[in-house]
């Protein structure tokens, strides 16, 4: 019961409302806010409070200006970075040791056999550009199928409005006017470019890739034609033609313990052939670092066989290294360093630790599970990396729009590696890809960095190794160890020396915080507001008050008016006004009706009504007490 009555009673304050009128509630306002400039208005004279009226507007507005900022440098999240040092004992890092030749030469020279003939044949050409030349009766041997597939031209372009296109192994010149010219005029000056795609040398859908240099073009066409080649071959014949760890690592020692090539993870690197992991950590504990200093690291000694290289295809001889994290994928192309044969290659490390703050101060990832790529290095069971998102992302698209994978990258499954022979276009869809700044910003909007990342900051240095008083009884136990045979099989260009270690076990941590907090925020908004108006927490609510007690009475007022539209409309349907009860009861006496003695009125539709009087004007009468109605009162 008691909660029926509190129930009516807050039920007839909100019909109520405050009581005020907008006026009333604004006067009480500025009569009783601790915020200083309204009282002022309401409590100077004319001239002051309209003074008083515009600093308060102004200043208010100063306030809603800095709020404003505030809260917009807030929302920007921005960071801030700090640096710290630290000493530990630290994992030592993973080394990936690769060959810069990527296969054997004698190994693979029977699948190159017919290319290296014709790169033979072009180079004599391009050397010897005059007619007679020994190319053109070396040329009806060659199968130019293979060359016809992406040939390799000469562009004169002293002309710049008519260049004149030479095809290698024809003896009349392209003009692309339509005009021909004999061979004995092209200049030693001509640039060489490459024809993806093209029917024809000089015809009007041929798409040149130019070249400064004719020993850029013929790495990039040799490459090219041997990726072809070397797609169609099997993974496990790639590994056999490349170089064998024990083959390749003729010394190691970490610390004070020995090791050798059981030591190192193999793994398929598509650049640089067979190459081989140190510490990887992918079956078994990575190692620590027992001590800083050259004694305390890791020492190798490398064969990289020179003598075997692909003359066409490596143009650079040494190891090519990286060091990185556990269980990640090396990307040696990108980040990998080379060590140079004949040499004792000395790196001292630093680490450095990045730690970036997540979504929203930035747009990094922990694991990429929340990039839109599919990554195709998972297939190595290897951690998150933007490199392998990138790479990624770019053989997708190739996927997409070439319809097969370039043999540099993973393969998605049921997708094969373009060649010539099933993707005749390729090379130029490949090309038009990787040029494409389009394609390259959807793969940089699509991948994220890693929140956490370990840099390897190294210090090189190199001396000549062996020296040339010890190489012969070092070079004499070295062939002996590998081959079991007295006779020295190494030399100077074909050995090198590795050390790795920790400079110091001193690392930086390079981490991200939130420049702006939301303490931050509020102690500056009541620091603005305070400055400007005076004012706190609790003039916020007063303000908050005000507010709704004026929305309480305008949805009084709303409602109010909604009730006398509806009597406005009620009106307009009965224009006569309804009878009075005095009427009603006079009325009823005229007609010999008596009131019963409960002292109720009835109905007057209880009396039969006469012949030819018309119906009353209104719907209905409500029974009252005659002891409760006032002879001057209306009916409701």
């Amino acid at each position: 019961m008691n909660l029926k009555k509190y129930l009516v009673r807050a039920l007839h304050r909100l019909q109520k409302g405050p009581g005020y009128t907008y006026k009333e509630l604004l006067v009480w306002y500025c009569d009783n806010t601790n915020t200083h400039g309204p009282k002022r208005i309401i409590k100077e004279g004319p001239k002051k409070k309209l003074m008083w009226f515009f600093l308060t507007l102004l200043f208010a507005s100063l306030v809603f200006w800095q709020w404003g900022i505030l809260i917009n440098t807030y929302l920007s999240y921005n960071v801030t970075s700090s640096l710290s040092i630290g000493f530990k004992t630290m994992k030592f890092p993973a080394v990936t040791v690769c060959n810069a030749n990527p296969f054997k030469y004698s190994e693979v020279k029977p699948l190159l056999k017919e290319l290296d003939r014709l790169i033979e044949a072009a180079l004599e050409r391009i050397l010897q550009p005059t007619p007679g030349n020994s190319s053109e009766n070396t040329s009806l041997s060659l199968d130019l199928e293979l060359w016809n597939q992406i040939p390799l031209v000469l562009i004169d372009e002293h002309d710049k409005d008519n260049p004149i296109i030479l095809d290698i192994f024809e003896t009349n010149q392209t003009a692309v006017g339509n005009e021909t010219a004999t061979g004995n005029e092209t200049s030693g000056s001509a640039l060489p470019a490459l024809c993806p795609q093209c029917s024809h040398p000089g015809s009007d859908n041929c798409t040149y890739r130019n070249f400064s240099s004719a020993a850029q073009a013929v790495t990039e066409w040799y490459i090219l034609q041997s990726t072809s080649i070397l797609s169609k071959v099997p993974l496990h014949e790639r590994i056999r033609m490349g170089y064998q760890a024990e083959d390749m690592i003729l010394a190691c020692l970490y610390g004070a313990e020995p090791c050798n090539y059981k030591n190192f993870t193999q793994i398929y690197h598509p650049d640089h052939g067979n190459c081989y992991i140190f510490n990887w950590g992918m079956d078994e504990e990575a190692l620590n670092s027992s001590n800083p200093g050259a004694e305390f690291g890791l020492k190798l000694i490398l064969d990289i066989s020179q003598q075997d290289y692909i003359p066409y295809l490596s143009s650079a001889a040494g190891a090519r290294l990286m060091l990185h994290q556990q269980k990640s994928f090396p990307f040696l192309k990108d980040q990998g360093i080379y060590a140079m044969a004949g040499t004792e290659t000395s790196i001292g490390v630093l680490v450095d630790e990045l730690e970036r703050m997540g979504y929203p101060y930035s747009d990094c990832t922990m694991n990429g599970s929340d990039v839109p790529v599919r990554n195709l290095y998972s297939q190595y069971n290897t951690s998150y990396s933007i490199q392998a998102c990138l790479r990624s992302c770019f053989q997708n698209h190739m996927v997409e729009i070439c319809g097969c994978g370039h043999y540099m990258f993973p393969l998605p499954e049921g997708v094969n590696y373009c060649n010539n022979e099933d993707n005749p276009g390729w090379a130029y869809c490949y090309f038009s890809l990787r040029s494409s700044i389009k394609q390259r910003q959807i793969c940089i909007d699509s991948c994220k960095e890693t929140c956490n990342d370990t840099q390897y900051k190294m210090t090189i240095s190199m001396a000549d190794w062996p020296s040339e008083a010890s190489e012969d009884w070092i070079f004499h136990i070295l062939s002996y160890e590998r081959d079991m045979s007295t006779n020295v099989t190494l030399d100077r260009n074909g050995v090198i020396k590795l050390n790795i270690y920790f400079q110091e076990y001193n690392y930086r941590t390079i981490s991200e915080s939130a420049a702006t907090t939301i303490v931050w925020l509020l102690s500056n908004l009541g620091g603005q507001f305070g400055f400007w108006m005076g004012g706190s927490v609790l003039c916020l609510i007063e303000f908050g008050e005000i507010i709704i007690d004026s929305l309480w009475i305008t949805i009084i007022h709303v409602i109010s008016w909604c009730k006398g539209l509806k009597q406005r409309r009620a009106r307009a349907r009965y224009p006569d006004a309804p009878p009075t009860v005095s009427e009603l009861v006079e009325a009823h006496t005229n007609l010999g009706f008596q009131p019963e003695a409960t002292g109720a009125v009835a109905r007057p539709e209880a009396l039969p009504p006469e012949p030819g009087t018309p119906p009353p004007k209104y719907d209905s009468l409500r029974v009252q007490p005659l002891d409760k109605l006032s002879p001057d009162s209306d009916a409701d």
